[in-house]
């Protein structure tokens, strides 16, 4: 996947085996598709799902959703599941009058299309996010002005925002001639590749195939649009916008347009919302990213590439990315979300991220502090022997 230009055709072909060989593992074990009439109400999907998967879902919109627990449950099938539950909690599948079989078939192969050797950039990720979406569309500021196609967008574009990642970041494609740096002209690179990736599967299944095709062309162009907004290089441009609406009050949710920006700083927010979540799923979530990180650095070592930043881990830890991230990213974004939103969930987010930063401080210091005795012991050791050597301390984090 990280080698410059197309996939070899051998295993394009083995990708669409495992894709057919996937629907049809779906097909046969959902009672819904083996030959139950749509107009069946969708809640009968809850006989395919596990007792305590189906009780997680009914606290889907908690912040302390675990969703490493919830994929599990699911054997896996996390991204499929919570997307089918909300799509039909809000009533969207009988609204937008959509097919089962192609909107199963369309949530199967997204699902598929997420790499999930991938530490961070998997179908676990989009699963988290699409969750998150969830919980900031139930947002009073949100829920009472978003119309039931937004929504759709929402869900959509969260549950379909990293399509097809591979794992590295823009740089790393642009350094090294990959083929998709040239086809998007090194702008928005990966974002673009997510969003072709979500309208292709969404042309392949036909999903929206019964609409007009204006209506058709509108959402895909409005889902590229949500999609493109979690470009990270543009973070400041999109924050700036946040902050003179806030600070004019010019947001007014009756206008499409802005209804339609708000839904981008959601999806930015629920896209890099790992720091305002409880200690022990940001934890994981903060380990996940850094060995993704730490794995590119391995690849451009082993190429003879220059290390990109934060991607060598023998110069960095998970604490200083994290706090490094919580500074300039995550805490600028969050505060002025929390001005637009002030309830009691953005005030929950600020705070575990007080709280997350706070303790990998305390972490950065236990192992400074180690460090540190250990540098000290061996220096002790060789003084005795007289050796001339300076030991180094361990940088392993």
């Amino acid at each position: 996947r990280l080698s410059c230009g197309s996939a070899s055709a051998d295993s394009g072909t083995e990708k669409r085996v495992h894709r057919l060989l996937s629907f049809q593992r779906y097909l046969h074990s959902s009672r819904l598709l083996r030959g139950i009439p749509q107009q069946i109400p969708l809640h009968i999907l809850d006989e395919d799902y596990s007792g305590q998967a189906k009780c997680m879902l009914e606290k889907v919109g908690n912040w302390n959703f675990d969703i490493f627990l919830f994929d599990k449950l699911t054997n896996g099938n996390s991204l499929i599941t919570l997307t089918l539950h909300l799509l039909n909690q809000y009533g969207l599948v009988d609204l937008f009058q959509l097919d089962m079989v192609k909107l199963w078939r369309f949530l199967v192969l997204v699902q598929e299309d997420y790499h999930n050797d991938n530490p961070y950039h998997n179908s676990v990720h989009a699963a988290d996010v699409t969750q998150a979406m969830y919980c900031y569309l139930q947002e009073p500021m949100l829920s009472k002005s978003l119309t039931s196609y937004d929504i759709l967008l929402g869900l959509l574009a969260a549950a379909t925002h990293d399509l097809d990642h591979p794992g590295v970041n823009q740089p790393f494609l642009i350094k090294t001639d990959h083929y998709l740096a040239t086809l998007y002209r090194n702008t928005s690179v990966l974002e673009n590749h997510h969003w072709k990736s979500a309208v292709g599967l969404l042309r392949e299944t036909g999903l929206f195939s019964h609409l007009p095709a204006e209506d058709s062309m509108n959402m895909e162009r409005e889902l590229g649009s949500l999609i493109l907004a979690t470009d990270i290089s543009r973070q400041n441009d999109y924050l700036s916008r946040f902050r003179t609406h806030l600070d004019q009050d010019s947001l007014c949710l009756n206008t499409a347009s802005h209804r339609h920006f708000v839904l981008q700083m959601a999806l930015k927010c629920a896209d890099i919302c790992n720091p305002c979540r409880p200690w022990e799923l940001s934890k994981q979530w903060s380990e996940k990213v850094t060995e993704e990180f730490f794995q590119q650095g391995d690849i451009e070592k082993k190429h003879k590439l220059t290390v990109s930043p934060l991607c060598d881990r023998e110069m960095n830890t998970v604490g200083n990315i994290q706090i490094g991230f919580m500074t300039y990213v995550a805490e600028p974004l969050f505060g002025e979300w929390a001005r637009f939103s002030d309830t009691r969930l953005s005030q929950t987010m600020l705070g575990h991220m007080g709280l997350n930063k706070a303790s990998w401080a305390g972490l950065q210091q236990e192992q400074t502090t180690a460090e540190e005795v250990e540098l000290s012991a061996a220096g002790a050791d060789a003084g005795g022997s007289h050796s001339k050597e300076i030991p180094q301390g361990s940088r392993e984090y």
